[in-house]
Formats: structure tokens, sequence, C-alpha cells
């Protein structure tokens, strides 16, 4: 499918394509004797993604193995979204999320109108998000919204008729930054596609932070669950007596996966073959309190083959002295997060006859 990996950005020796430091996955491995199945994708064809509910494992699957596709395959020169105008409007401050969404419209020839912050827009004089997702009609194909609001997704859809793309609201869901987590470990992994997984291959997932707070975490401990033949135990490590709530506790115990919350990382760290941080500092004025219960340096005792993922930003909780190491897998999933968003405004916006046939495996 892909002759010429350097060109592709694909190295076989699964070192960074870009010279980035930690494990580079070769994304074709997610590809082997399986087809994408268009058919699947097609179901979001003109549909808004806002939640990481909307998804069943099929979904994911299909997105992932397309976003392998696009990492593996040089299809630029085919300007999937010529002729198409996203709105990126991120009324919440916001470096990868909106760059990565920007960078994966650019490359694909789409154009951008871009809303860098909340205070150059009618909002700070008072205007409403749902006068704003009516104007928003008028003016482009697409919008990437994200805002400090938890209700802020339902208030713009309100007059908002163009399909729309969570990029995180409030305390709410981040659905994108999700799939771009499955789409690391799944790259790491992917014999956790099946449905039957040997319990050799099963994994213990540690999730480091608060899921019932926050948004990054919620929705990958959401996303986990659809992918719960392949998890033997969950270790929510987090200095709150209750990080899930009852929501998220209700979902872990019909699951029927055994999970346990601890304070402190390193009663669970040796055991543990996917580590999900987060910067905890947001949980109030207490992150000058933390300390090594909650945080991961080139002394802690990680499991050889251990992997490590983060969302970014980061502070001290993730030591740079992991970054040159085979446990540093969160720089390819911040970097695998442009694939996934180019694969789902491919989908959304219909544009799969701009592909060139003969590059994509396609299960028609």
């Amino acid at each position: 499918m892909v002759k010429d990996k350097e060109k592709s950005g694909v190295h076989e020796n699964g070192e960074s394509p870009i010279g980035s430091e930690g494990l580079y996955p070769d994304p074709e491995l997610l590809l082997h004797k399986d087809p994408i199945d268009l058919a699947i994708l097609k179901k979001l064809v003109g549909k808004s993604i806002i939640s990481v509910d909307q998804f069943d494992r099929e979904m994911v699957l299909e997105i992932c193995k397309f976003a392998a596709l696009l990492e593996a395959t040089e299809i630029a020169s085919s300007h999937p979204l010529d002729g198409k105008l996203i709105i990126t409007a991120f009324f919440e401050a916001s470096t990868r999320t909106r760059l990565s969404f920007e960078s994966a419209v650019l490359r694909l020839d789409g154009k951008i109108i871009s809303i860098p912050t909340g205070k150059s827009t009618g909002v700070a004089k008072g205007e409403s998000l749902a006068d704003i997702g009516e104007m928003f009609n008028a003016y482009g194909d697409l919008v990437v919204i994200r805002h400090t609001e938890t209700n802020s997704v339902e208030e713009i859809s309100r007059n908002l008729r163009l399909p729309l793309i969570n990029a995180g609201n409030g305390s709410g869901q981040h659905p994108t930054q999700a799939l771009a987590d499955w789409f690391a470990i799944l790259k790491w992994k992917p014999k956790l596609k099946a449905t039957e997984v040997d319990a050799k291959d099963k994994i213990h997932l540690g999730i480091l932070g608060t899921p019932g707070s926050m948004r990054a975490v919620n929705s990958f401990l959401r996303m986990s669950l659809i992918f719960k033949d392949g998890i033997h135990s969950i270790s929510i490590i987090s200095e709150m007596a209750d990080p899930l709530g009852p929501e998220l506790q209700k979902m872990l115990e019909e699951s029927e996966i055994e999970f346990k919350v601890t304070n402190d990382i390193n009663t669970v760290l040796s055991d543990l073959d996917v580590i999900y941080m987060n910067s905890i500092a947001f949980l109030g004025d207490s992150y000058k309190t933390l300390d090594s219960r909650f945080k991961l340096d080139s002394n802690s005792n990680l499991k050889k083959d251990a992997v490590v993922l983060h969302p970014l930003a980061r502070l001290d909780e993730l030591d740079p002295a992991l970054d040159g190491t085979d446990h540093n897998l969160y720089f390819t999933q911040a970097h695998g997060a442009v694939f996934i968003r180019q694969a789902l405004m491919i989908s959304i916006l219909d544009r799969f006859d701009r592909l060139p046939e003969k590059e994509i495996p396609l299960k028609k």
C-alpha cells in the first residue's frame, strides 16, 4: 500500500518519522488483513461529534483504521477537503487541540475561519452562543468548538444546522482526544482490537486524575470501557475520595472490569501496562501539596514494556526524562490526533470520493 515509508512519514523500526523522541508504532499494523469498512464510516456523514457515548466499538475501530491509513499514505495531493470551510471556534485557550484541527484541515486543502479567543467575538459584549450558531450557518461547512462552559455545545446547537465537533466543553467531554488516545494504544497493541483477547494480552490500565471532573480523563475512561474485553483491571489514582461520581461509578460496575481507587501511584505502578496521566494542577489549589504519589520520573518503578499517555500540556507530574524512553507514547498520541481529526472531517463531510482509490483498501 505504501511504497515509500520515509515519504509517508512512517519508519519501519518504529522510530519517530519527524525526529521526536519516544515510541512510534507503525500505523499499518492496524490495517493488516483488515480493510476499512466504508459503510460504517458513512454513518458519520453530516453528523456531529459531541460525546464518547455516541460511539460503539466498530465505529471507533473504523475511525482509527482510517486514521492509520491517512498516517501511512500520502493523500494530500488528492485535496480531500478542497472547497470546504471549517470554523474553529475556541472560546477557551488551546494550543494542541486548535492547531491539530487546523493542521488537519490545511493539510487536506480545506480552509479555516478561526476564533482564537472568546474575547474577539460578540460574546465579550454579551452575545449568546445560540445567535453565534445561527451566524455560523452562513459562514462555513463544519464547526469545531471549545468552550469553558459545559452547556456550550447545547447552547450553540439551538440554532446551528452545520455539523459540529466538540473539542472540549467545560468539565464535560473531549471525544476526539479519547479517539486520539485509543488510536495510540491500538497502534501500540493491535491485539486489543479483538472481541476475544487472550488473558496474556489484556492490560492493566492506570488512570491518574479525577474522571468525574476532568474532561480528558472522563472521555478516556468512557472509551476504555468500549474496549473492556482487552482490559483485565483498572486502577484510578486520585487524591479525591470519590474521583468517579455516580455515573462513571455505575458504568465501571456494569462493565464487570475489576477496578480500584488509590491515592498513591506507587502501590500499583509496577503492574501497570498503560498509564494515562493528566495535569492534576487544575484540581483547586492543592497541586502545590502533591508529591511523588502522583508523579512519574526516571526513577519510577515502571514495568519494562509499560507505556505512558498524557493529553498535554504537562507540568511536573510527568518528568521530561521519560521523553527519550520507549515508555513515551504521549508524543505519538499527540501527533496521531491530526490523523484522527482528518478521518472524522473527511467522513462527516463525505469526501471519500476524493481519496486515491488505488491506495485505499476499502471494504465497500
